[in-house]
């Protein structure tokens, strides 16, 4: 089952990928504030001067539920490392922040999208950006090698949330932060209903209940938890992705009130240890 996650989370990825190397504007279906299409980078997630000078191919291919580097604050001379890098539109936000004394890594799965963000590269000709093939659960990088990490809308598509959460607190440095965007759960809703919406609003599968998450996040030991929703799924939001994807009849036998509000995309933002900020 976990592989079979992973496998479908890879080749839905990859199709993107191609997509967008197709010069086709994408979205994954999470409506105006999730996942990104063209419009929603612009007026939800990232404000101008964040996208300015990226290649259209980079901000096309962004499926985020949030703006980390809001939340990520990088500083010269830093090194960042993005989660799920895609094709690549936080790698190189970041990229700018920390200059040429510092360093950003992009890790991805799918070598459709690292194929993309090396091509975005090339037309950015940035020289403090790497993309690395490898899977969240298992980071190629070495203990205490990274001054900050970014993701944005992938943890909650993770098989294994702690696996993935552990491999974050070890490559981070003491005194290092976790920044990223991820889509919560913010009310109880009844399983099958959970179930029924998630396949068809793919960015919410997998979201975890704000206290569950924050857990989770103890667990591995990061420390001064804070997970801070901003952008509230309505259920005008999920209706409009059901009359996108011809699911009228889906949506019309749920009752709607209790998907009002039920998810967000959130900033999440711990430490590795609370001295340093």
């Amino acid at each position: 089952m976990k592989n079979n996650i992973k496998g479908q989370v890879k080749a839905y990825y990859g199709g993107i990928a191609k997509k967008v190397n197709a010069e086709t504007k994408v979205t994954c279906g999470c409506g105006s504030s999730c996942c990104g299409d063209d419009a929603a980078i612009n007026s939800n997630l990232y404000t101008k001067d964040y996208i300015e000078g990226l290649p259209e191919e980079a901000i096309n291919a962004s499926l985020g539920c949030a703006n980390p580097i809001v939340l990520a604050n990088p500083q010269k001379g830093e090194v960042v490392l993005d989660l799920g890098s895609g094709g690549g539109i936080d790698v190189f936000i970041s990229s700018k922040y920390v200059g040429e004394s510092g360093k950003v890594y992009g890790l991805d799965m799918t070598d459709e999208m690292l194929e993309l963000a090396n091509k975005n590269k090339d037309k950015m000709e940035v020289k403090n950006v790497e993309f690395i093939k490898g899977y969240i659960e298992d980071i190629p990088l070495k203990n205490e090698s990274v001054d900050v990490i970014t993701s944005n809308c992938v943890i909650n598509l993770c098989e294994s949330k702690e696996d993935a959460l552990k491999e974050a607190y070890r490559v981070l440095k003491n005194g290092g932060r976790l920044a990223i965007a991820d889509v919560v759960v913010l009310k109880d809703i009844p399983e099958d209903i959970k179930k029924s919406v998630e396949m068809w609003v793919g960015c919410i599968a997998g979201a975890l209940e704000v206290n569950e998450y924050k857990k989770i996040l103890e667990n591995v030991g990061f420390k001064d938890i804070e997970i801070t929703p901003v952008n509230i799924y309505t259920k005008e939001i999920i209706e409009d992705i059901a009359k996108q994807k011809n699911l009228e009849d889906v949506y019309s036998k749920i009752d709607s009130e209790l998907l009002d509000g039920a998810f967000a995309g959130a900033h999440v933002k711990a430490y590795k240890q609370s001295s340093w900020h």
